[in-house]
């Protein structure tokens, strides 16, 4: 296994097959191209931009080409195209001798944790050294993965201003860091996208169970955030003859808060037995709170009855806050965790606010919509050539498909400002939101954790 991250640590692998010979086809006046990285409409009518972009020029830091990767390449080129000529090797060798094996490239982007209207230039990208403008677009593939935490990253920041406006309309804004637990994990395609898609919900929310997330931010951005509640499964639940002293088991072992799945058999029966035979051993919990996990079938359907029985059972210790919605005692609270998405969170809160609860009550945890149910065409990202240096002047280039003019690109020199305290894209400026993250093998600091999320506050 090993030896397989070894290979993907070589820089030259990482693009698609088709950008090898492209060196071949641009013209040989071309001594610099300039491209740009932007998200073009979709779900969402802003985003997040450039998430965890520090870690992802990481990769790139420092000298990464050498004579070993090359003949790695060559070996794996002359059997994938079946002619050795369409490697660039003489290319790569330059960058070795000449440049020390550091990437002639140029990277500028705005700040990350920006929100930023679709439409807009969030990085550009340029070459740096006259005999290599190919560089720019073979990284195309690499940068546009950039895709993937920024849409996390939409997503969580969508939800979490989707959450804070019940909060603010029927409970206390202060318990929105806690409101969306990252459930994900086991859901991704692999440990890495674990990591990168739960640190950049990890920007928005602090709860999760993502410990890969939490271990990328540490070593990347220098902080940790997340945290979490000891918490049962079914095979927890299971393993017990009778439910109710698995029940009993948990809040007499963990003191605390402590979440408690419980629809292995039956969540009416579960919830009732929560709120009349145990009720007196809950309450009496000072500082510990039962968060009751439903697993299974419609969400609406079964919050709605759980709360019924909650609300009758314990209706002598609800509270009806200032804003006239009641509220569970303090030791109870309802976590809903299956079939959990941006519309299932709004058509919850809803109906809970109709029955006259607050969302102070509830937290969601969501694992395959926040982290798997998304791809590049979410929020239509797209890195595109916008302008070359063609015999000492620079010529604007674009693509624009009479068969869907939304797939038009930007052309010439770009640059992201702000005017009248709205983003615009417009020609270089003094007044550039975009900043250095990369230049010739070097990666400056990262903005800190906290700075980040800040810039996500709602």
């Amino acid at each position: 296994m090993s030896d397989f991250y070894s290979f993907l640590s070589n820089l030259i692998f990482l693009t698609d097959s088709y950008k090898v010979s492209h060196w071949r086809q641009y013209p040989k006046s071309i001594t610099k191209m300039l491209s740009y990285f932007s998200s073009r409409g979709g779900l969402y009518p802003e985003t997040v931009a450039n998430v965890l972009l520090h870690y992802q020029m990481k990769r790139l830091e420092g000298v990464q080409i050498t004579q070993e990767k090359i003949e790695e390449a060559a070996e794996l080129f002359k059997f994938h195209f079946g002619d050795e000529s369409i490697f660039n090797r003489a290319g790569w060798e330059y960058i070795l001798k000449e440049h020390g094996g550091r990437l002639p490239l140029k990277i500028k982007a705005v700040a990350e944790g920006t929100v930023v209207p679709h439409g807009n230039v969030l990085i550009v990208a340029e070459s740096t050294d006259p005999k290599c403008p190919w560089v720019t677009n073979y990284f195309e593939t690499f940068m546009v993965q950039n895709w993937y935490p920024s849409t996390v990253a939409t997503f969580s920041y969508t939800a979490k201003n989707l959450i804070n406006r019940y909060l603010e309309e029927t409970g206390d804004p202060a318990g929105l860091p806690y409101k969306l637990h990252d459930f994900g994990v086991r859901g991704t395609s692999s440990m890495e996208s674990a990591a990168i898609g739960g640190a950049a919900h990890l920007l928005n929310f602090s709860g999760t169970d993502n410990l890969p997330a939490m271990a990328l931010l540490k070593k990347f951005y220098g902080g940790y955030v997340g945290n979490s509640i000891p918490a049962a499964e079914h095979s927890t639940a299971c393993s017990w003859i009778k439910e109710k002293d698995f029940f009993r088991h948990m809040i007499e072992e963990f003191p605390g808060m402590v979440a408690v799945v419980s629809d292995t058999y039956d969540i009416y029966e579960a919830c009732r037995v929560w709120s009349t035979e145990l009720k007196d051993q809950v309450l009496a919990r000072k500082d510990g709170c039962v968060v009751i996990r439903p697993d299974s079938g419609d969400p609406l359907e079964v919050l709605e009855k759980i709360f019924e029985i909650l609300g009758e059972n314990f209706k002598n210790e609800i509270v009806v806050n200032k804003k006239g919605y009641r509220v569970l005692p303090p030791q109870v609270r309802v976590i809903q965790g299956d079939g959990v998405d941006i519309e299932a969170i709004g058509d919850i809160l809803e109906m809970l606010k109709l029955k006259g609860w607050s969302a102070d009550n509830i937290a969601f945890g969501c694992g395959g919509a926040l982290l798997q149910k998304l791809n590049r065409d979410t929020n239509k990202f797209a890195f595109k050539a916008s302008a070359v240096l063609d015999n000492g002047v620079w010529r604007e280039i674009r693509k624009n498909p009479v068969t869907d003019p939304g797939k038009a690109s930007k052309a010439g020199l770009l640059d992201l400002v702000k005017i009248d305290g709205t983003f615009t894209t417009t020609s270089p400026s003094g007044n550039s939101l975009l900043a250095v993250v990369f230049e010739n093998g070097m990666v400056p600091p990262s903005d800190s954790l906290e700075t980040i999320r800040t810039r996500l506050v709602v």
